[in-house]
């Protein structure tokens, strides 16, 4: 006899269809709780750098680049203007010291030097006459003194005999007034013409040393003068080398013009165009250092132009140990300029990253290698090699560093 069975509530359909809703019920809850909601892009690693953190020593220093000078440049003007006449050496020849490089004329210089010297000619003559007329004076008043002399002598004996005589009343009182006159007269002359004497000779000794003191200004001037025309002979004024010489013969040189520069080849520097960012941490004393045929050699700032040209300054680095042997003025060299001491740091290589970082985030793989995360960093001082790291990685991590133009705003790379 057959009987009912009691039907049953979990049936296999609903078995199935309570297990299906109990799955997606858990994926759903797993999306929304535990899943990675970051914006994510896929991107081929091999065409990306990636550079390890670590930790060393942080030299703070910036790559420029030098061009070999001469120490020491002397620039050559023209002390006295006029044309060409002759050009004895070419650019780049070496010369010695007071060696003829040019050869001037100027018409002007040599009619001043002929009339100065006819003036000082015209001096030397008249003080020759002058000191002529006054031993020719001089030998005339001593004849006239000498005769007055005589006549003098003669006076007083008539006088002295008319004296004795009046006493005896042996002559006329008039005829002793009359000599009496006559020898005082002679007396006085004689008074009168010592004085003339003494002025005369007075002044001819000032017009002497005016004369004198004249010949001397003038031959002083003709001296200058000759000394301008020898100028107009261009002589090299210490040995080197004649770097450059901008003239021609026929051209016109006016005074004060630079004619060219010779440079002395008995030591070299450095002339350095360093950015205007760091002129506030340049200054003379500060370290450097190039490589020049496999050797690496020193240099030491010893002079700062503060004068900024199209964004940059220079500077003058010299050799504390000598130049290298071989090295040539016009070389141009990088040079490594230190700008601190070193100090160990957190390093983090250079890349493309910075400029659309500004250095505030990178990305960092993870462990397994395979993604990278976006984590916000702090970075301190660059030298061309490094960035040191202040904040945010830690040694041995792997940061992306080349140019992350191309990764948008995703937070997650994935390869």
């Amino acid at each position: 006899m057959d009987r009912a069975l009691p039907k049953r509530f979990w049936t296999q359909q609903r078995i199935a269809i309570a297990a299906g809703g109990t799955l997606v019920g858990g994926l759903l809850a797993y999306t929304f709780l535990f899943a990675d909601h970051r914006s994510k892009l896929n991107v081929e690693k091999d065409k990306i750098t990636i550079s390890p953190v670590s930790t060393g020593s942080f030299e703070e220093f910036i790559a420029v680049t030098g061009v070999v000078q001469p120490l020491k440049t002397i620039r050559l003007d023209a002390i006295e203007g006029g044309y060409v006449t002759q050009k004895l050496v070419e650019g780049g020849s070496q010369v010695a010291q007071g060696q003829v490089l040019l050869k001037l004329e100027n018409q002007n210089l040599k009619l001043s030097f002929l009339q100065s010297e006819t003036e000082a000619n015209r001096l030397v003559n008249e003080l020759q006459n002058t000191r002529q007329r006054l031993r020719v004076e001089r030998f005339a008043l001593r004849k006239t003194l000498a005769d007055l002399e005589a006549q003098i002598e003669q006076a007083k004996d008539s006088y002295d005999r008319q004296e004795k005589l009046i006493k005896d009343k042996v002559v006329s009182e008039e005829d002793y007034l009359r000599a009496k006159r006559s020898y005082e007269r002679l007396v006085k002359q004689r008074e009168i013409d010592v004085e003339s004497q003494k002025y005369q000779e007075d002044n001819a000794k000032l017009q002497i040393q005016q004369l004198e003191g004249t010949l001397q200004r003038t031959q002083k001037n003709v001296a200058l003068w000759q000394e301008t025309l020898s100028n107009l002979v261009v002589k090299a004024p210490v040995s080197g080398q004649l770097s450059s010489i901008d003239v021609e013969v026929g051209s016109n040189i006016n005074r004060g013009q630079n004619i060219g520069q010779i440079d002395d080849l008995n030591g070299f520097k450095m002339r350095v165009g360093i950015d205007e960012h760091y002129i506030s941490r340049v200054f003379a004393g500060l370290g450097g250092s190039f490589e020049f045929n496999g050797q690496t050699f020193p240099l030491t700032i010893n002079r700062v132009y503060p004068e900024v040209r199209n964004g940059r300054f220079e500077v003058d680095m010299t050799f504390p140990k000598g130049a290298p042997a071989g090295i040539k003025r016009g070389q141009s060299s990088p040079i490594r300029l230190e700008l601190g001491k070193a100090a160990k740091a957190l390093l983090l290589p250079v890349g493309g990253f910075f400029s659309d970082t500004g250095g505030n985030w990178v990305y960092v793989l993870d462990n397994s290698g395979k993604r990278a995360v976006k984590r916000n960093i702090t970075l301190g001082r660059k030298n061309p090699e490094f960035y040191e790291v202040l904040e945010g990685l830690q040694p041995g991590e792997q940061v992306i560093t080349s140019s992350y133009e191309n990764f948008g705003d995703n937070e997650v790379l994935e390869f």
